[in-house]
């Protein structure tokens, strides 16, 4: 009886391992997936949207053309954003720095205002930028196409203009940006108008608000509310769960 009292056991042994390894969740989960690249797309899939091309550094122009605060009602966004002094805000995708100039008298006296862009070209153009301003609270920060790279739960908010939609690895961004927020910090995501076929901005280069509420449930994010004063843009403003 020995020997069958063996077997007896190692049998059991790997029933246990075996469920074991079926219980553990797959650690290399298929977050994106490849199609036939669209004229404005990289050809790579996120939560069933297509992906977009970077607009380059090469088109920094357009980011501050003089119609831009008409067009797109600035200083719509800037009350939405709700800016107290004291605060610290992320300009993800920041570009030339045309939001980041903007946001940074408001969080004085004591705050400050990382711009952030994944471009070292943009990076340059910002700089410059910020010198001419005289802004002394705005620091800029080359990131990572996959990792903003700032210090962990020093944001009191964080802000995409028109960014989120070209992130080439939207949900490692996204985790490095939660890690980067405080608790109860607020998550903003300015995107034009899927919805809107008048928005005069091609199709991958916008979002439905469903698209981004879909995207943002996968995180420690609670919807807090969407503006939608702005001509263009819906403004989908998220708050870090404590």
């Amino acid at each position: 009886m020995k020997p069958l009292t063996s077997l007896r056991c190692i049998f059991a042994a790997l029933t246990l391992v075996t469920s074991a390894v079926i219980a553990q969740p797959s650690l290399n989960v298929e977050r994106y997936s490849k199609l036939p690249a669209s004229a404005d797309g990289i050809g790579k899939s996120y939560m069933g949207r297509e992906i977009s091309a970077v607009m380059g550094w090469q088109g920094a122009s357009w980011l501050e053309r003089q119609e831009r605060d008409r067009e797109e009602r600035t200083d719509l966004l800037l009350a939405a954003l709700m800016l107290q002094p004291g605060i610290v805000v992320a300009d993800i995708g920041a570009g030339t720095g045309y939001l980041s100039r903007r946001m940074a008298p408001a969080v004085m006296p004591g705050g400050k205002v990382w711009a952030v862009d994944v471009q070292p070209e943009m990076i340059n153009l910002l700089q410059a930028g910020v010198k001419r301003s005289g802004l002394t609270q705005i620091e800029a920060k080359l990131s990572a196409v996959d990792d903003v790279k700032l210090p962990a739960s020093s944001l009191d908010l964080a802000v995409m203009v028109d960014v989120y939609h070209e992130l080439a690895y939207p949900y490692e961004v996204m985790a490095s940006l939660l890690k980067a927020l405080k608790p109860g910090g607020r998550l903003v995501f300015v995107e034009y108008k899927a919805e809107d076929p008048l928005v005069p901005i091609k199709q991958l280069h916008k979002m439905s608000e469903a698209q981004i509420k879909r995207e943002a449930a996968v995180f420690a994010l609670e919807w807090e509310r969407t503006v939608r004063t702005l001509p263009w843009q819906h403004v989908v403003v998220f708050r870090k769960r404590n």
